[in-house]
């Protein structure tokens, strides 16, 4: 499989930390996160932008949205979530992907690096661990 978001969204990328998935979609926490908990959806069929998802997948990427956006500000008490995906030249992995970021007053949220590095990525596995517990619950 030559797409980085394919691989990823069907498992097959090393080193995942998949919180959620089913037959349409993969949840996976993002390997460079804005901050903890920066999710990224997947639909498991190849799409490049939003509007040639197929209306089951659709509702199947907001599902996931909606219940992991309660998780996520369950979790880590966030002041707020984005939601947002990029399109077209701007679509880094060339697959549609949407993204979940807890978000705090003055976080200095910009689609670059955070202005604060926090080092979540180090906090990986035991985010996937806190989201999985929420999510048996």
């Amino acid at each position: 499989m030559e797409c980085l978001g394919c691989r990823i969204a069907n498992g097959i990328e090393p080193n995942l930390n998949i919180i959620y998935e089913n037959e349409l979609i993969t949840c996976a926490l993002d390997i460079a996160p804005f901050n903890e908990g920066h999710t990224l959806i997947l639909p498991k069929k190849h799409y490049l932008d939003v509007e040639e998802i197929d209306q089951e997948t659709a509702y199947g990427i907001m599902d996931a949205s909606k219940m992991l956006s309660t998780v996520l500000k369950r979790l880590f008490k966030p002041d707020g979530i984005s939601i947002c995906q990029n399109g077209g030249k701007f679509n880094d992995l060339t697959h549609y992907h949407m993204h979940l970021i807890p978000r705090y007053e003055g976080d200095g949220f910009s689609w670059s690096e955070p202005l604060h590095p926090h080092g979540a990525e180090q906090w990986l596995p035991r985010t996937k661990e806190n989201i999985l517990k929420v999510l048996s619950n």
